[in-house]
């Protein structure tokens, strides 16, 4: 990612990938710096960690290889959370947040969510806590307009997609722009492209917020390798600044 006249590949960034897991013999992350748990929740609801974090659906590999295409230099985390059919709970996306601050991660990528309100106080606690511990914490906003935990959050960066974003670009809705009344829950998130990748230079089908999510994942990455100690809340302000302004032709009216 070029910043400031200067590229950066974030270089000594740990980027948390709460998924179902990653394929460590994918080709796309040839060369990546990948380690990883797995997550799961017994009958007395505590949380139990293992070593295998192989992935039996492809999403969370899909995530990785984007993040590793803008951010080659970033370590991957992967904190897998989803089986085979990529089911979870609001539970254990806040244990993966949890568990990524304590491992030290500077970004931690969830492309998922919930729609579940009564779930939202616990995930706002644990995005809470990791921005304490210096992690920007992102979140894909529903594919809908419609309520999503934790992209909702304050906290939080959203990030939303429409298929005619185009690639490399970026914008952000700014409330002051773009209110709740018109924009719904579009207001105050970002808007990046969706596409799966195939490998350098070829880009896949569409995949929505979740794909858009781990590229900007990655570009959040290299920003905070240029800004080096800088909070969370200032990588997020940059952010904003070079952001692009949206206008309704992009999709949303």
């Amino acid at each position: 990612m070029r910043f400031r006249g200067q590229e950066y590949t974030g270089k000594g960034q740990v980027v948390a990938i709460i998924d179902s897991g990653v394929d460590l013999n994918d080709p796309r992350l040839k060369g990546a710096k990948i380690g990883g748990m797995s997550l799961s929740m017994n009958a007395t609801q505590h949380v139990l960690i293992a070593g295998d974090f192989a992935d039996e659906n492809g999403h969370g590999t899909e995530v990785a290889s984007a993040i590793h295409q803008m951010a080659p230099d970033a370590q991957l985390l992967c904190v897998k959370i989803m089986d085979a059919r990529l089911r979870t709970t609001a539970d254990l996306m806040a244990a993966g947040i949890e568990v990524s601050a304590k491992h030290g991660c500077g970004v931690v990528n969830l492309s998922l969510g919930t729609p579940n309100m009564g779930k939202a106080l616990l995930l706002r606690d644990c995005c809470a806590a990791a921005v304490e511990r210096g992690a920007v914490v992102l979140g894909a906003a529903h594919p809908k307009g419609e309520r999503a935990y934790p992209a909702d959050l304050p906290e939080t960066v959203g990030v939303a997609s429409h298929p005619d974003c185009p690639p490399e670009k970026f914008y952000y809705f700014a409330p002051h722009r773009f209110p709740t009344k018109v924009w719904g829950s579009l207001t105050g998130k970002f808007l990046t492209y969706g596409l799966t990748v195939g490998g350098p230079g070829v880009r896949g089908v569409y995949r929505g917020s979740g794909m858009a999510t781990a590229f900007l994942s990655g570009r959040i990455a290299c920003l905070r390798e240029a800004l080096k100690d800088a909070p969370p809340d200032q990588v997020i302000e940059t952010l904003r600044q070079i952001s692009l302004t949206p206008v309704p032709e992009i999709g949303y009216a």
